[in-house]
């Protein structure tokens, strides 16, 4: 193989459309856009227009509700504080606090408040303060022979 002989594969590099560069280039005069009309012409932006016709967004009904002062917890599995624990970035024999998850890394931030959801296996005995948990997580950090404390009471649902 020579350098000359280099080629690219085929397929792999296609060649721009030159739009409106006369009428030999296949795409010329008008410059595919047809003839006339409110599409022709420059500056037009008409995304979900429908000529006039009620657009499809607005003829649908409204659904749902977003609650404005709804909480927003930051979620944390079993599973993943026993994989912290055996991996030695959280100490079970401390009390596991929201600090502690923040400072191990395994909560970026605490939003308000962290909720422990019962997804994962727990083995080691922890004790652990939370601002909400769910039944089964407290159920089976009981079972592994810690304490699951939730602090606040409008958060344990």
């Amino acid at each position: 193989m020579k350098l000359h002989e280099l080629r690219d594969n085929p397929g792999a590099a296609k060649k721009r459309t030159r739009v409106a560069r006369g009428p030999g280039s296949g795409k010329g005069k008008m410059g595919g856009r047809g003839i006339k009309g409110q599409k022709s012409r420059s500056g037009v932006a008409i995304n979900g227009y429908e000529g006039g016709q009620m657009p499809l967004y607005q003829r649908l009904p409204k659904r749902g509700f977003s609650k404005p002062n709804r909480k927003a917890f930051a979620v944390v599995n079993l599973g993943l504080i026993q994989k912290f624990i055996d991996e030695k970035k959280l100490d079970a024999s401390a009390p596991i606090t929201e600090e502690a998850l923040v400072a191990s890394g395994l909560v970026r931030r605490v939003k308000d408040g962290v909720r422990v959801l019962a997804k994962g296996e727990i083995t080691a005995k922890a004790n652990i303060e939370v601002t909400g948990a769910s039944k089964s997580a407290v159920e089976a950090v009981e079972k592994a022979g810690g304490s699951l404390k939730v602090t606040s009471a409008a958060a344990a649902e």
